[in-house]
């Protein structure tokens, strides 16, 4: 049971409510008068393709040991983050409070205006573009997505994307696993 399960979902002082907080260092402001009105799915496993390990919680807080993988040494120095980390269990952990530029789109595009990161919120799904994700999973990003919803007016449905549509042929994530269908129905989209 997840902690989405047990109580209701909401966000209070750009937290959710529901998350474990773990701050990271890898945001800044967003631009003034720019409201958040983009939801972006993403998905990140460390070590590609292995789960759990706490590896991803590391990587976004700047503390990853680049020895403990060789793939790691490729990627410690880089300064990323996600509002949100959904792992397997469907267990949730906020990196970035909403109001704030989480660093997760990078060079991006939606409907024409560029710099998805100023406008957006960004989900990390553990998983990668080829496995399943996981019922749990689904049901806590619904949930999630439900409450996004209510609290900033100009995100819509026709407003979530994945990483791969506001960055094609630079990032292919959330993948051809991930059931676009399966999310927007369980929306009621």
């Amino acid at each position: 049971m997840t902690a989405a399960d047990e109580q209701p979902i909401a966000i209070v002082d750009n937290w959710l409510n529901i998350a474990h907080k773990l701050p990271s260092p890898n945001f800044n402001q967003r631009p003034e008068n720019i409201p958040v009105s983009l939801l972006v799915i993403h998905n990140i496993s460390l070590p590609p393709g292995e789960f759990g390990g706490g590896y991803v919680q590391q990587f976004f807080q700047n503390r990853l040991d680049a020895s403990a993988h060789p793939y790691f040494a490729s990627i410690a120095n880089l300064q990323v983050s996600a509002h949100l980390f959904i792992d397997r269990a469907g267990k949730v952990t906020q990196f970035v409070a909403f109001d704030q530029r989480a660093w997760h789109a990078g060079t991006s595009s939606f409907e024409g205006v560029a710099n998805c990161n100023d406008y957006s919120i960004g989900i990390e799904l553990e998983g990668t573009d080829t496995l399943p994700y996981t019922d749990e999973q689904y049901a806590v990003l619904v949930k999630v997505t439900r409450q996004l919803l209510v609290t900033y007016p100009t995100l819509t449905p026709a407003r979530i994307t994945g990483h791969e549509h506001i960055a094609p042929g630079r990032k292919t994530d959330p993948g051809p696993a991930f059931s676009w269908s399966r999310y927007s129905a369980s929306l009621g989209t």
